[in-house]
């Protein structure tokens, strides 16, 4: 017998509607009304300011390890309009945009790199889940989320995301084939910033494309201009609203850079050429859609500087808020399961005892 190509359905594609030069294709705009627009710009912009914030934190000893999304913002925000508020959100601990637009308050993002468990909190009425470290769980979480929703049939879709190194897991793999096998409503959205911490892109996969391992599983695959905010807008609509009416699962990749270093644990000039930040720093999606709304006339040198005052207001606030909060050592270990075992019970009260111990007055006789 000849050989013939196989009849393979996925759909995949690439997408961009504003380039980093500015050049908008008018076809696929997405229809988003102006206040929304001025809404994301600001929301865009305190996410970087935050961001900033937070670093500057952690190098005067005032927060712990912190995790950057410098340049990656679009990647999240899109990803948020374009959902419900009764969808589901699966977080790694890049989606800061993406939580500021759902409702997230900014001192519980401070309280979560802080160490505080009330960094772990969900606002009210958020069917979010919080944010998670552990590489390429969220896609199993988000794949067993949006598994409940079809069984539910309450019309919800979950969106999960991951990065680039997460693709290399195998959580990222059983949770695509089990969404393809049961059709879910889950749309799972790799951030790909070329870089698993040290580990560049091309270490992982002789893949052309992330997009394409949606072929594996059945189920469609697109990739999506990951600083174009307009264009991240546009792929989750689509994939939202397939998963939403039975069309099942959606793999996006959305090509990003991560601008700063993976964690303030490490140095990204040890593994990186700041000729390939500077190549990358052009696309940042900041001032690419603060130009696009400029040019729309919605954003202007009056409007600026006021937003740029109310963010101000709203981070001082939000230091002062989670610098006030209570450090209790012991909290974590309350927080493991709904009824603590017996050895959790014991190893509170050791360390509680342990504390006491240590309190200044005591003699060192008395220090454990």
């Amino acid at each position: 017998m000849p050989r013939e190509p196989l009849p393979i359905s996925t759909r995949l594609e690439t997408l961009s509607v504003l380039t980093a030069d500015g050049q908008l294709d008018t076809a696929l705009e997405p229809a988003v009304p102006p206040a929304d627009l001025r809404r994301l710009y600001k929301t865009m912009l305190a996410a970087r300011r935050l961001d900033e914030r937070c670093l500057m934190l952690q190098r005067q000893g005032r927060m712990g390890t912190y995790g950057p999304s410098k340049g990656q913002e679009a990647a999240s925000l899109g990803v948020a309009y374009a959902l419900e508020r009764s969808d589901w959100l699966v977080p790694t601990f890049r989606e800061l945009a993406g939580l500021l637009w759902r409702g997230w308050p900014m001192h519980t993002w401070m309280l979560y790199w802080g160490g505080h468990e009330a960094g772990n909190a969900v606002p009210p009425d958020l069917n979010d889940l919080p944010i998670c470290v552990p590489i390429a769980s969220q896609c199993q979480y988000g794949m067993g989320i949006a598994w409940g929703c079809k069984l539910r049939g309450d019309g919800r879709v979950c969106v999960t995301f991951c990065g680039d190194g997460g693709t290399s897991e195998g959580d990222f793999h059983e949770a695509l084939n089990f969404a393809g096998v049961y059709n879910l409503p889950l749309v799972l959205v790799v951030q790909n910033n070329h870089w698993a911490i040290s580990i560049p892109r091309s270490c992982q996969t002789r893949s052309a494309t992330l997009a394409q391992k949606a072929v594996a599983y059945g189920i469609d695959g697109l990739q999506v201009d990951g600083n174009d905010l307009l264009a991240v807008i546009v792929a989750t609509r689509e994939a939202v609203e397939k998963a939403r009416t039975g069309g099942g699962p959606t793999l996006i990749e959305a090509v990003t850079y991560r601008l700063s270093m993976h964690t303030t644990a490490d140095d990204p000039k040890k593994y990186r050429s700041e000729a390939e930040v500077q190549e990358w720093e052009p696309r940042d999606p900041l001032p690419r859609f603060r130009a696009y709304l400029q040019k729309k006339k919605l954003l202007d040198a009056k409007i600026e500087p006021v937003i740029e005052e109310e963010i101000t207001a709203e981070l001082d606030a939000a230091v002062r808020q989670y610098e006030q909060q209570p450090v209790d050592p012991t909290e974590f270990l309350r927080h493991v399961f709904a009824a603590p075992t017996p050895e959790l019970l014991a190893q509170q009260a050791e360390l509680a005892a342990h504390l006491a111990a240590r309190r200044p007055g005591r003699s060192p006789a008395h220090v454990s």
